[in-house]
C-alpha cells in the first residue's frame, strides 16, 4: 500500500470488515440480555490512564462522592462489582493491585504497558417511571486499556517504507529533534540501501534509531510523535524481526528495492510490522469501541517548552484520524462500531489551583481542536475537562510578600528535589504552581512569553497518592477526585437513565 493518506478505508481490509461486522453482532446478541458499553481509555505516557480506570471503579463499588454524576446523585445507583471479563485472550486489567499500591502504599500505579480489560456490571434504577416499573436496569461496563503510543502507529496502515521513512527522517533532523537524533543519523549516513542484508547492521541501526526515540520522550523534552508506538513498549515481541527495522533514506523516486538487499529486508520487516502488530491491534480492540476517553498531560508538555506542545498537538492530531466518530444506532452497532462520545481530559488537575482550571481546559481545546471539529461532523458528542482521578493535594491560600496567593498541598514523591531541599515522603509542602496564560495561543510561540512560573523547578515535583481517611465505623473512604463525577455522567449518563 503506498502513499501517505490515513483514511479509515486503508485501515481494514474487507476480510477485516467482515470479522468486524461478525465480532459487533455476536456482542449484539449478547447485549440483548444485559446491554454493554466497551469504553476505551487512552493517553500518551504518563497521562494517567491505570489511576483513571482504579478510580473509576474504586468510586463506582465504594460508593464515592460522585454529586456531578446524576445517577449517583439522584440514588439511582444500587450496586456495581466487577466480573469475569468477556475476551478470553485480552489480558484482566489488575484493579486489584493497582487499589493496594494507592490506598495501602500510596504510590502510583506501574503504567500501562499493554491491552487490558475490565468488565464493571452496573446496577441501577432507570430516572423513567415506567422503565423503573420493569425492575432495576443493568449495564456491563467494559473498560479497555491500552497505550495511547500504539495510536500513532495506525496512520502507517495508509504509509508504505518509503513515505514512512521519509516522515522520520525529516523530523529526526527537525532543529529540536537533530542533536538527540545525531548517533542515528550518522549511522544512516554509512547506511547502503543497495548493500545486501545484513542481520548485524540492521540490528545496529533499529538499536540507534529507538534511542533517539526513548530520547525524545524523555521528561527534559516531553516530544510525543515517536511511532512505531511498540518500539519503546515491545512486549513479548521484543528482539523479533517485527519489530528489527528503521528508516532508510531514500530518494523520492526510485526501482523497487533489490532482492536481499537492505532495504528489501527492511520493507519486508516493516510490512511485517503494520500485518502482525498494527492491524490486530486496530480489528479486534479499537474498531470495536463505543466510546473514548483521552487523557492528556498538558503540565508535562508545558514544562518542557512551546516545541513540546506543538509536538503535542501534531500527535493527537494524528492519534484522532484514527478514530471512527459517529451518531450511535442499533444498525451501526452491528455493521460498524462508533464512537458517539469522546471525552478529553486535562490529567493532574491536582497539580493547580482551581481558579486556573478554566486555562488548562481552554489549552487542551486547542491542542485537540481539529479532532472535535471531525468528531462534532460526524456526529459525536464531545467534551473537554481539566481532570483528577485521584487528587493528591488539597487547596490553600499562602501569604508570600503580603500578597495572598493561591497554594496546594502535597506531600512530594521521596526523592523528589526544590531549591537543593529533597523530600523524604513524609512531609507536607505548599507551593505556589503558578498562573497559566490567558491566551493558550501564547504557550505556542517559541519566543513569546509562554508558560513562566515563579519557579520552573516546582512544575515537576511529582505528589504522593493521598491518604484515605476511615469513616467511624473503620471503612476507608474512597479515593478523592476532581470531575471524575463529570467524566462519569458524560461518559454513561445516559446509558442509566
Amino acid at each position: 500500500m503506498s502513499g501517505g493518506g490515513t483514511a479509515l478505508s486503508s485501515f481494514t481490509s474487507l476480510t477485516d470488515e467482515a470479522r468486524l461486522a461478525l465480532a459487533n453482532l455476536t456482542d449484539a446478541a449478547t447485549d440483548l440480555a444485559v446491554p454493554s458499553l466497551r469504553l476505551g481509555v487512552t493517553g500518551l505516557a504518563r497521562a494517567g490512564k491505570t489511576v483513571f480506570i482504579t478510580a473509576l471503579v474504586h468510586n463506582l463499588i465504594h460508593g464515592g462522592r460522585l454529586p456531578v454524576f446524576q445517577a449517583a446523585a439522584g440514588g439511582r445507583l444500587t450496586r456495581a462489582h466487577l466480573q469475569p471479563q468477556p475476551d478470553d485472550a485480552v489480558p484482566r486489567f489488575e484493579y486489584e493491585s493497582h487499589v493496594a499500591a494507592l490506598v495501602n502504599d500510596r504510590v502510583w500505579p506501574q503504567s500501562t504497558r499493554q491491552v487490558s480489560e475490565l468488565r464493571l456490571t452496573i446496577e441501577f434504577e432507570s430516572a423513567h417511571y415506567f422503565t423503573r416499573k420493569l425492575g432495576r436496569g443493568k449495564l456491563h461496563l467494559d473498560l479497555i486499556d491500552y497505550p495511547g503510543e500504539w495510536l500513532l502507529d495506525l496512520p502507517l496502515l495508509g504509509k508504505d517504507f518509503r513515505t514512512f521513512s521519509a516522515d522520520a527522517i525529516r523530523l529526526a533532523r527537525a532543529q529540536n529533534r537533530a542533536d538527540l537524533a545525531q548517533p542515528y543519523l550518522d549511522i544512516l549516513a554509512s547506511a547502503d540501501p543497495d548493500a545486501p542484508e545484513n542481520e548485524t547492521d540492521a540490528q545496529k541501526l533499529s538499536a540507534s534509531f529507538k534511542t533517539y526515540l526513548a530520547a525524545c520522550r524523555a521528561d527534559t523534552h516531553a516530544l510525543s510523535m515517536l511511532p512505531p508506538g511498540r518500539f519503546l513498549m515491545p512486549g513479548d515481541l521484543d528482539g523479533s524481526p517485527a519489530l528489527t527495522f528503521a528508516p532508510l533514506d531514500l530518494p523520492s523516486e526510485a526501482a523497487p528495492a533489490r532482492s536481499g538487499s537492505m532495504r528489501a529486508m527492511m520493507e519486508r520487516r516493516y510490512e511485517a510490522y503494520k500485518t502482525h502488530v498494527i492491524r490486530p491491534f486496530f480489528r479486534d480492540h479499537f474498531a470495536r469501541l463505543d466510546r473514548q476517553i483521552v487523557l492528556v498531560d498538558v503540565l508535562h508538555a508545558l514544562n518542557a517548552g512551546p516545541e513540546a506542545l506543538t509536538d503535542l498537538e501534531t500527535a493527537l492530531g494524528e492519534v484522532l484520524k484514527s478514530f471512527r466518530p459517529g451518531r450511535r444506532s442499533w444498525l451501526s452497532s452491528i455493521l460498524t462500531r462508533r464512537i458517539d462520545r469522546i471525552l478529553f481530559a486535562a490529567t493532574k488537575a491536582d497539580h493547580l489551583h482551581r481558579e486556573d482550571h478554566d486555562r488548562l481546559e481552554a489549552i487542551l481545546t486547542r491542542l485537540v481542536a481539529r479532532g472535535i471539529e471531525h468528531a462534532q461532523f460526524k456526529g459525536a458528542d464531545v467534551d473537554v475537562l481539566a481532570l483528577a482521578a485521584v487528587r493528591a493535594t488539597r487547596e490553600a491560600t499562602v501569604k508570600h510578600r503580603g500578597e495572598q496567593l493561591p497554594a496546594i498541598l502535597g506531600t512530594p514523591l521521596p526523592g523528589e528535589r526544590v531549591n537543593g531541599e529533597q523530600y523524604d515522603g513524609k512531609t507536607e509542602i505548599a507551593m505556589f504552581p503558578g498562573d497559566l496564560p490567558a491566551d493558550p495561543g501564547a504557550l505556542f510561540e517559541k519566543d513569546g512569553p509562554g508558560f513562566e512560573p515563579a519557579d520552573r523547578s516546582l512544575q515537576f515535583l511529582r505528589f504522593r497518592p493521598p491518604r484515605l481517611d476511615t469513616t467511624a465505623e473503620g471503612l476507608t473512604l474512597s479515593l478523592p477526585h476532581v470531575r471524575l463525577d463529570r467524566a462519569l455522567d458524560f461518559l454513561l449518563g445516559d446509558r442509566l437513565a
